[in-house]
């Protein structure tokens, strides 16, 4: 009976495994850093409404995930004949919000094991390129995050509207252990059994920014 038992856990952390990975986002393309894109002076300036703006997160182990969302604390998007030319965003990391509202998850996410917040409050982003590859909008650009900077890239929507552009990303991936987020990775740490937490970390950006 008792191997019946541990037989059927298995099998269930093994379907919830399986599921997690199925539904998973693309990984975006992660590469070192490159020169930020230069606004020209003929640009306008868009500015972020952080109130409609923010960064979706989705987190995943074994027997599940979590999911929740980041606040993005400001932005610039310089514009050049209605088409984004460059821009910078801050992200504010002591806004981290589990969905749940667990507050002992989101302080573990905050504490020296994953983001260090109280040592690295903002992360940012800084655009490098925005393109059409093969009918998607690519928009590429510098993600520091714990004084580690690397460049992602990963489709988007764009729209601009009554001087107010719209930016939404699709679902993507990015490693955390590319950033020294290394904490319960089995790729890192030997014997952690089933309480490993992937590296991989689900990501969905939207920004809406105004004419200034």
């Amino acid at each position: 009976m008792k191997k019946s038992i541990t037989a059927i856990f298995a099998l269930v952390t093994l379907s919830a495994t399986l599921m997690a990975c199925k539904n998973k986002a693309k990984e975006a393309e992660t590469k070192d850093a490159e020169t930020i894109a230069i606004t020209k002076i003929a640009s306008e300036k868009f500015t972020v409404n952080t109130s409609e703006s923010t960064i979706a997160w989705k987190g995943f182990k074994p027997t599940g995930s979590h999911t929740g969302t980041i606040a993005i604390k400001n932005g610039i998007l310089n514009i050049i004949e209605g088409e984004i030319n460059s821009g910078t965003f801050l992200i504010d990391m002591n806004s981290i919000k589990d969905a749940d509202a667990s507050a002992k998850l989101e302080g573990h996410l905050k504490s020296a094991d994953f983001f260090d917040v109280e040592k690295y409050p903002t992360a940012t982003f800084e655009i490098t390129s925005i393109k059409d590859v093969d009918g998607k909008t690519m928009l590429s650009g510098n993600l520091t995050l714990k004084e580690v900077k690397n460049n992602v890239t990963f489709p988007v929507s764009v729209t601009n509207e009554n001087n107010t552009v719209t930016l939404t990303s699709e679902s993507f991936v990015i490693d955390r252990t590319k950033w020294n987020v290394q904490y319960g990775s089995k790729s890192i740490f030997d014997n952690l059994g089933d309480k490993f937490i992937n590296d991989d970390i689900e990501l969905q950006v939207t920004v809406k920014a105004s004419k200034s």
